[in-house]
């Protein structure tokens, strides 16, 4: 039987994990018709850590396989949500990004759950939201961490 360091912890991961799930659910039920997590993911992703960057950086910050991340990127393409340029530093790969209906379609994803987020915030006042994210944070940069240390 684990000890219970070890057991309160997995409940932690466990419940972030299952929060994850819940969270993903929902905004997955506010993205128009044809679109997935993965894909609001990636316009999110080049909104906070910037654009410019290649398939594989971002396959990699995803921790998923390159082609999982090639077929994401050709959806949003189509749709003209993101733009792929030749990498002026290595002819042979592309950079992307985020074009301005990248950036409106992501911000309409956010509106679209404002119900929800009320809903959430009648629970949990701003305050309690505002104790916790420093936490969080730190807990990402951690689990961060990891996933970019060498193997």
């Amino acid at each position: 039987m684990p000890d219970s360091v070890t057991s309160d912890y997995f409940r932690l991961l466990n419940e972030i994990g299952i929060i994850g799930q819940l969270s993903r659910t929902l905004l997955e039920a506010r993205l128009p018709p044809g679109f997935v997590t993965a894909q609001f993911s990636v316009l999110n992703h080049l909104v906070r850590v910037g654009d410019g960057r290649t398939p594989l950086a971002i396959a990699r910050a995803f921790q998923v396989p390159k082609n999982s991340m090639t077929h994401s990127l050709t959806v949003l393409e189509r749709a003209g949500l993101i733009e792929m340029r030749k990498n002026p530093q290595d002819g042979r790969s592309k950079l992307v990004f985020i074009t301005d209906a990248g950036r409106t379609f992501r911000a309409d994803a956010i509106d679209a759950m404002a119900p929800d987020i009320a809903r959430i915030a009648a629970a949990f006042p701003r305050d309690v939201v505002a104790r916790l994210l420093p936490d969080l944070e730190r807990l990402r940069k951690v689990l961060d961490a990891d996933r970019d240390a060498p193997e």
